[in-house]
């Protein structure tokens, strides 16, 4: 056997832990299962120190082995010395740098290994040789986070970078398991080429010198007292320190390394040069470019992405997750280990600290997997802080302050309990790089990956999970009631982003509390529908709201919960067509509310109802429930409600074809939204009001109208709601004759390739518009608009078009296509618009058969030009 590969005998020519293990256990007659099983440790670790490939194992390991063997002293006190090292740390330059001058020419030693290259910590390395190159530099600055986060190469490039600002020179020593502290100063002055910590003093005689150490974690206390000895001894000394934690002395400064960024869910699908922008992408796709010889490919990136995500953004997990894309192409190794980083090895040569001696025992990797790199950690936590990190880890996402102090408050009620201030608890978790806060704004931190599956791992196994997840969903349903009311008004943006940003916990919460806790379910499933139905996800709200209101554990629920949630269900059910089944559900909704005298939900209920009973041809109770919203508005001095119900009977004037009376309505809503502050129910008033001068035959203000509203509703991000006044300004500008500016608007209101996009339309490819429009035109102000397929008012546009050239036959075609989209729509008024559209181009009597029974069915009354353009037409007829 090479020297390289004999690992039976130290320097000293005493035996080595693996043959002393591997002798003890043959000698007791044990296998290594059935040792380990004994000792009560995994197989797998036996065979490893058996192997000499974990060559510093924790000492609670050695010792549960030693019991195990029955060994007994000084047998037992030998078997614990081997698997503890005497040699001192020292450092040993893999290949030493050349020597760096000062301004006057003196040479500036600079005894360390050369620094690796870093990806994506250039702000990192900026700041922390600011920090070191300032005056009054501090003495002392120690980087601390997890495992394989990159502190030592962080640490020598800032050295590298300061050397010459550092004429004392700058060396390291790489701490061992063991030391005390005469052993790190020893190592400390004679990487200076002296012997006694005295000749230090006279050897820098005041100039400026950096020192490493590296790894202090493995003796906290002794490094602690020997830097304390150097800051007395060498006051032009400064020492960078990097650990699991900082060393605890006065004046000590605290830089924790983070993690490198990872891209977000939503990036996933994102192009290389888009992902290459995050730090932890580029390095894995610079240690792949190592072992393989093709980059990832477009179907890899979004594997490549997770991968990165779940590995917490660790360079060292990222380096050995690459390397295994020798074997595997992404998906396949996302698929393999994505749902088990933990397990993860790090104990290969990829594991050792850059740059040091990989062949003293002293500067081998301590962890051998992430879990034991995450345990290490964890173990440094007092036990109220392991209990505190393990509620932390079930979120899934970022979290907030508030949330936190939720999570970690007692078993009583959070609104009444002290809850310790987490701020310190939260600094103790950053220290230790176990916690990653980003951003500014409140939902700021989050735990790595790893530790969070950690921390998870624990709650289940001290019986705690169910526990945490109960925490976290009435967290969860707290925060989604405070930001309800919120959801209509001023804030609806904000409120909108704020659930956006923990969606996931969101889901997580509602899918263990419907099995777990049905009516906290129920009350975070009540505040959610209108997020749901402003993020289309209107069917799987109802779903759920349906399922948590039959569960017979929340029949006896609070019963203005119950109404809420069941107007949840209407409101949504309205959303897909689906409104004239939830009926029911508003009415009972209305009469709880007005049981209590609930005035918030008796607006929101009639509001509701007035939606559904347009969707199934009941105008006039329709426009009794809008008055009855008015009235009590007005009378409580509601005046956003009072701009919904302005809105809605504006609606009605139309259908009635009372334009006069519409625009005067649609003038109030105008001034109402001003007065409440309401941007946004200000723009659709004027939306509309640009609807109604097009059906006047007003075409240039309803095209300036509408533009100006146009312009507006980009910024207030609201897609729908643009199409819909883009559809309005098409058809004024066709009707108007302005053949190529109405064109420009088709093209912006089609998508490529649309049926239909050519000349004629489809014969199948015109789908039924859906949903409510909830008020005049195109733009409801009382609710958020459903997009539905923009086939109808495009057609209605075309035909529009072709009539204006005198080609009745295509204007048929494409009026007919209008009828055909609108038949099913809550909007009856496209449905006549197309049908006096296609009587124009046809003269068909049956046409205006199907014209008279749509509008006697919906109450619709024909507006004057269209009353003079059929009695043309009739009198046509009777020529």
């Amino acid at each position: 056997m090479t020297p390289d590969h004999d690992r039976s005998r130290r320097p000293g020519g005493r035996t080595e832990l693996p043959d002393l293990l591997r002798g003890h256990r043959l000698a007791a007659g044990l296998t290594q299962a059935e040792l380990a099983s004994r000792a009560g440790i995994g197989v797998r670790t036996v065979r490893e120190l058996e192997r000499g490939r974990s060559l510093r194992p924790q000492r609670t390991t050695v010792e549960l082995l030693a019991t195990a063997l029955g060994l007994a002293e000084p047998v037992r006190s030998a078997f614990l010395a081997a698997a503890r090292p005497v040699p001192a740390p020292r450092s040993t330059p893999a290949d030493p740098s050349p020597a760096r001058y000062d301004d006057a020419g003196t040479a500036a030693p600079v005894a360390l290994p050369p620094a690796a290259e870093l990806i994506g910590r250039e702000r990192d390395v900026a700041e922390l040789v600011g920090m070191l190159t300032d005056e009054p530099a501090p003495r002392l600055v120690s980087l601390v986070g997890l495992a394989g986060v990159g502190k030592t190469a962080l640490a020598l490039a800032v050295a590298h970078a300061v050397a010459g600002h550092h004429p004392g020179g700058v060396a390291g020593v790489l701490i061992g398991e063991g030391s005390d502290a005469a052993d790190v100063l020893a190592a400390s002055v004679a990487v200076f080429e002296v012997a006694r910590l005295p000749d230090l003093a006279v050897r820098l005689a005041g100039r400026p010198a950096l020192l490493i150490m590296d790894a202090v974690e493995r003796a906290p206390d002794p490094v602690a007292e020997a830097v304390r000895r150097l800051a007395v001894a060498v006051p032009s000394l400064r020492v960078l320190v990097t650990g699991r934690h900082p060393v605890g002395l006065r004046g000590e400064r605290v830089r924790p390394v983070s993690p490198l960024d990872v891209p977000p869910p939503a990036q996933d699908h994102a192009g290389p040069d888009a992902l290459a922008r995050y730090p932890a992408v580029a390095l894995f796709a610079a240690r792949l470019a190592q072992v393989r010889p093709d980059p990832p490919t477009p179907a890899e990136l979004p594997a490549m992405a997770r991968l990165v995500r779940r590995l917490g953004g660790l360079p060292l997990a990222i380096e050995l997750m690459a390397a295994r894309g020798r074997i595997l192409d992404l998906n396949e190794l996302l698929d393999r280990y994505g749902d088990r980083v933990l397990d993860l090895a790090t104990s290969s040569g990829a594991a050792e600290r850059p740059g040091w001696d990989a062949t003293d025992p002293a500067r081998a990797a301590v962890a051998e997997t992430l879990r034991d790199a995450v345990a290490t950690s964890y173990l440094l936590l007092a036990p109220d802080e392991q209990t505190a990190l393990r509620r932390l880890a079930v979120f899934g996402n970022r979290w907030s302050m508030e949330l936190a102090e939720e999570v970690l408050a007692g078993d009583g009620d959070p609104a009444e309990e002290v809850v310790p201030d987490p701020v310190p608890l939260l600094d103790r978790l950053l220290q230790l790089g176990l916690l990653s806060v980003r951003g500014s704004g409140p939902f700021r931190f989050r735990l790595l990956d790893a530790v969070r599956d950690f921390a998870a791992e624990q709650a289940a196994g001290a019986g705690e999970l169910t526990c945490v997840r109960r925490r976290h969903a009435r967290a969860m349903a707290r925060l989604v009631t405070r930001a309800a009311p919120e959801l209509v008004g001023t804030h609806l943006t904000e409120a909108v982003h704020r659930l956006d940003e923990v969606s996931g916990d969101i889901s997580s919460a509602l899918a263990h509390a419907a099995v777990d806790d049905p009516v906290t379910a129920l009350r975070l499933a009540a505040g959610l529908s209108r997020w749901w139905r402003f993020r289309g996800r209107d069917v799987a709200g109802r779903r759920w709201l349906r399922r948590l209101l039959a569960d017979p554990r929340t029949a006896d629920a609070d019963p203005v919960l119950r109404a809420w949630a069941s107007l949840g269900v209407a409101r949504l059910a309205a959303e897909h067509g689906a409104g004239a089944e939830e009926l029911p559900s508003a009415r009972a909704a209305l009469a709880a509310f007005r049981e209590v005298g609930d005035v918030t939900g008796e607006l929101e209920a009639r509001t509701v109802l007035c939606a559904l009973l347009i969707g199934i041809g009941d105008h006039d109770e329709a426009r009794e429930q809008a008055e009855a919203v008015l009235a009590l508005a007005t009378r409580h001095g509601r005046t956003r409600d009072m701009a919904v119900a302005q809105n809605n009977l504006a609606w009605h004037g139309i259908r009635l074809g009372d334009l006069v009376a519409a625009r005067r309505r649609l003038a109030a809503v105008e001034r109402l939204a001003t007065q409440a502050g309401e941007q946004r129910l200000r723009v659709l008033a004027q939306a509309n009001l640009a609807e109604v001068a097009r059906l006047e035959g007003r075409y240039a203000d309803a095209v300036d109208r509408g533009r100006r509203t146009l312009s507006a509703l980009t910024g207030l991000g609201d897609p729908g709601h643009r199409r819909r006044v883009l559809g309005t300004v098409g058809l004024a500008l066709a009707q108007d004759g302005r053949t190529a500016e109405a064109a420009a608007v088709l093209a912006e209101l089609r998508p490529t390739g649309a049926p239909g996009a050519r000349g004629r339309p489809a014969g199948n490819g015109w789908g039924a518009a859906s949903g409510p429009s909830g008020g005049p035109g195109r733009a409801a102000a009382g609710s958020d608009p459903v997009t539905g397929p923009a086939d109808g008012v495009c057609a209605l546009i075309e035909g529009n078009l072709a009539l204006h050239r005198g080609d009745r036959e295509l204007a048929a075609e494409w009026f007919a296509a209008a009828a055909e989209a609108a038949a099913d729509s809550q909007d009856r008024r496209d449905l006549v618009e197309a049908l006096v559209g296609l009587a124009a181009s046809t003269a068909d009597p049956a046409v205006l058969d199907r014209l008279d029974e749509v509008c006697r069915s919906s109450g619709i009354r024909l507006l004057p030009h269209e009353e003079q353009l059929l009695y043309a037409l009739a009198a046509a007829r009777g020529r």
